[in-house]
């Protein structure tokens, strides 16, 4: 049995980068680049304008111009607007040349047979102009490799021109529901059987984490039909992950049908509360995860383990690391000698333990925020102190 840091230091030294791929924008959402992004154009690529209204050359000895043009947004013709001249133009359109600012329209005062005239104090020279380049220069760096792509960088790389862009491919994960007594949501249970409550939970986490193909699994408490099940799985996935039969029950299989899939144990049995027996493998460059069976334990073994090896695949970094420091409200009794993990709720620098820690049991996810990790050596961790705060 092995310390949380051992195991966390197995898993970083094991983690795989998925492949990096060409994806178009379509499909980038969520995933990391794999490469720096520099604008291949100006952005804007032109002058143009910030406001409906009207383009002149403005300067305080005339403020009043006769109305010689109209210019629309896509307008691609050269204008070129004399002095004393004004064009009426629209937000977008190319600011033409011999014209340096734009007069908003509802700031014009006269508009008398085609000649307008400004007298306020609202507008100098320069004013609602875009100038090119204002929002990138050409070979400019825009995105940086290892960021994240959402709705805004998508926008951004539209913005330039970009269409298809490098990023770490996302794996492709399975996992493997065990237990006869299981049954899924919305059918009646018999004397006997529980709702298979890790199954939807695994798929919600996955998602939350960046998988994009999830495959699920069901399997019975029988060993030849789990062997099938886990070799197929192994085939079809980069990821596998198990919920249940990793203990020492007569119907617990897993191990052994692991062990008949020549998969490598990296570790089985950490020193910690919820999910002591988890068992972490690989096979040429697949991570294989047994978490237990008990609901709880498996959010706090996804959390721990399985989440940053996903965002490790996907090309973050520091993946193993808290998210915050916070001191707890109250002193917290243990056992000693084992690394706890326990639902919380942040409050400005503090962390507030939750009641319902049960590893059966998930009320207390109803309203819980994240995890805290309360160190192995300690019998009680006393109110104020800063424990690791990990986000849900």
């Amino acid at each position: 049995m092995i310390s949380v840091e051992q195991a966390k230091k197995i898993l970083a030294e094991n983690a795989e980068r998925g492949h990096i791929i060409e994806k178009s924008l379509g499909e980038c959402l969520g995933l990391i680049l794999a490469e720096d992004i520099y604008s291949p154009i100006d952005v804007p690529s032109f002058d143009n304008s910030a406001m409906d209204g009207y383009a002149m050359n403005f300067d305080d000895t005339n403020r009043s111009w006769e109305v010689s043009n109209i210019i629309q947004a896509g307008d691609t013709f050269e204008t070129n607007i004399a002095p004393g001249k004004a064009a009426r133009i629209f937000t977008g359109a190319k600011i033409p040349k011999g014209t340096n600012t734009v007069i908003p329209q509802e700031l014009i005062e006269t508009i008398e047979e085609g000649q307008i005239s400004y007298n306020g104090d609202k507008i100098s020279t320069g004013s609602n102009v875009r100038l090119k380049g204002s929002q990138s220069k050409k070979n400019s760096l825009i995105l940086e490799k290892g960021q994240v792509l959402g709705a805004g960088q998508i926008g951004l790389l539209a913005s330039v021109g970009v269409a298809q862009v490098m990023v770490f491919s996302p794996p492709k994960v399975g996992f493997i529901v065990t237990g006869n007594e299981l049954k899924e949501p919305g059918t009646p249970l018999q004397d006997g059987e529980i709702y298979n409550s890790n199954g939807p939970m695994l798929e919600a986490l996955l998602k939350e984490s960046g998988v994009k193909q999830i495959q699920s699994y069901k399997a019975a408490d029988d060993k030849e039909s789990l062997q099938k099940i886990i070799d197929q799985a192994l085939i079809e996935n980069d990821i596998l992950l198990l919920s249940g039969g990793i203990s020492v029950g007569d119907y617990d299989y897993v191990k052994e049908c692991l062990n008949t899939a020549k998969v490598k144990e990296l570790f089985y049995k950490i020193k910690q509360r919820p999910g002591k027996p988890m068992f972490a493998g690989k096979i040429e460059q697949k991570l294989i995860f047994a978490l237990p069976g008990n609901p709880a334990s498996v959010h706090s073994c996804f959390i721990q383990y399985v989440r940053p090896s996903i965002k490790h695949w996907l090309g973050k970094t520091e993946v193993w690391e808290a998210d915050h420091n916070l001191e707890i409200t109250e002193d917290i009794p243990k056992k000693p000698g084992f690394t706890h993990f326990m639902k919380g709720k942040k409050s400005g620098h503090k962390v507030e333990l939750l009641k319902g820690q049960q590893s059966f049991n998930l009320q207390a996810f109803a309203t819980a925020e994240c995890l805290l990790e309360l160190p192995a050596e300690n019998s009680v961790v006393a109110a104020g102190t800063k424990v690791k705060v990990y986000d849900l």
